[in-house]
């Protein structure tokens, strides 16, 4: 880690134009601003991987009156689309991206596809109580009582929005209840 500068040749030391050219099809960044969060991301980490130590690291800089560890687990099972371990600046920056410039539908689509845990395209009510627990801890919401309390929260979504009966929430259900519930629609996509 003593590393002041990437070295030549590595491949995730230099963006290629073909790179860059994905990354702003993919985002709002312009160029400069890739090559920023670049750098940023060599310095922080000089490999060109991110490990999920460093990954709860980087978030708690963006969240630091909360606690990152529970929500980092989850997205960082997400970030890494290629499920290797690591997160490379390419899944690092569209993760940043869906995350901070998406609008609604899309953060509320990258929440549910992070806390379907078990990847069955359904939200039960124990998935949906880590989902609302993990956001409390980001943002520091130590109030949890009555109906800010995350278990009845969750079933109170629950049995409001579950059409189907079947006591889950499908991808449809859950953005729609989130856009319709301002204090889940605050923690899930606070900039909306």
């Amino acid at each position: 880690m003593g590393n002041k500068g990437a070295k030549k040749g590595k491949p995730s030391s230099e963006l290629t134009a073909k790179e860059i050219a994905m990354l702003k099809a993919n985002t709002k960044y312009s160029e400069k601003e890739i090559r920023e969060w670049h750098a940023g991301f060599l310095r922080d980490c000089p490999s060109g991987k991110l490990d999920k130590k460093k990954f709860v690291e980087v978030y708690k800089q963006f969240y630091p009156q909360g606690k990152a560890d529970s929500f980092c687990k989850h997205a960082f099972a997400t970030f890494d689309s290629n499920n290797d371990g690591t997160i490379d600046f390419d899944e690092f920056i569209l993760a940043i991206a869906a995350s901070s410039q998406g609008n609604l539908d899309d953060r509320l689509e990258l929440a549910f596809d992070m806390y379907d845990i078990s990847g069955d395209g359904q939200i039960d009510q124990k998935e949906l109580t880590t989902l609302i627990s993990a956001m409390y801890d980001l943002v520091g919401e130590t109030d949890r009582k009555g109906d800010k309390d995350p278990k009845k929260r969750a079933g109170d979504i629950i049995a409001k929005l579950d059409v189907g009966g079947d006591k889950k929430l499908s991808k449809q259900e859950f953005i729609a209840g989130c856009k319709n519930d301002p204090v889940v629609r605050q923690l899930l996509a606070p900039n909306a």
